[in-house]
This record gives structure tokens, C-alpha cells and sequence, in this order.
């Protein structure tokens, strides 16, 4: 079955593209500067997840939120953005939220929740891969 009209007129509108592309990367792209803004904030969420030497991990972090939504935004390397977005959501939803360690109760279930949001941020990013290589091929 074809979708509406108006969900094709949407679709179809040059900018839905660009704004659904921003609208995903947005929490990235905020992370990034406002961890840069405040890099002693950075240093103590990296230590939090006992991530060491904290200052690399910050530093990696800071990059890869500010480069991958760069690259997607520009749609240029679309593929690089996204495998790096979606590589770091992957590690950092299995590091920030170890569901399988928590004893049952509310901390499990929110933990939950936020690993499986994170596991359909990280398919997100392989569908704008996979959808940057269509437009390239077609």
C-alpha cells in the first residue's frame, strides 16, 4: 500500500531529509560542545564509567560527537559519520548501561531502557549509511 499524499509531500520536501539527519545527531553534536565547554564535567563523566586515562576518553569522545554529525550533516563520508556515531552508541550504551549486572528493580529497568534506546540509535546510523550509499549508486 502507498503511503499518503501528504506523507509523500513530506518525504518528498527537500529539506526532511537534512532536518531528520540534524535531528538525530542533535544530542551528539550538543554533547560534544557542551563537554568541550566544560572539560572538568568531561574528565569526571569518563572517570564515572571508569574509563582511563579520562582525558584521552574525553578527548575521543568530544571528537567522534562533533566529527560523525559533521560528516552527516555535510554528506560527505556519511558512511565514516555514521559507523563512528553508531560504534560509540553501541560501546557507550554497553559501558553506561550494563543492564545485565544490575540486581532487579527500578536502576535495571531504567538501564534497560536506555541500552535498547541506544541499540535503535545505533540502527539509526546504519540506515544513513545505507541510505547514502543508495543516493551515491543511484
Amino acid at each position: 500500500m502507498c503511503a499518503p499524499s501528504f506523507v509523500n509531500t513530506v518525504l518528498d520536501f527537500a529539506p526532511t531529509g537534512f532536518v531528520a539527519r540534524l535531528l538525530l545527531v542533535s544530542a551528539y553534536l550538543l554533547g560534544g560542545v557542551v563537554k568541550l565547554g566544560d572539560w572538568p564535567a568531561a574528565l569526571a563523566e569518563q572517570a564515572h564509567f571508569g574509563l582511563t586515562p579520562p582525558t584521552l576518553w574525553a578527548g575521543i569522545t568530544i571528537a567522534v560527537e562533533l566529527i560523525g554529525p559533521l560528516l552527516i550533516l555535510s554528506g560527505r563520508l556519511v558512511w565514516l559519520g555514521a559507523g563512528m556515531l553508531g560504534v560509540f552508541t553501541a560501546l557507550a550504551a554497553c559501558v553506561a548501561n550494563a543492564f545485565w549486572t544490575m540486581p532487579a528493580g527500578p536502576e535495571r529497568f531504567a538501564a534497560t531502557n536506555a541500552f535498547f534506546e541506544h541499540m535503535g540509535l545505533t540502527g539509526a546510523f546504519v540506515l544513513v549509511a545505507m541510505l547514502a550509499r543508495r543516493s551515491e549508486v543511484s
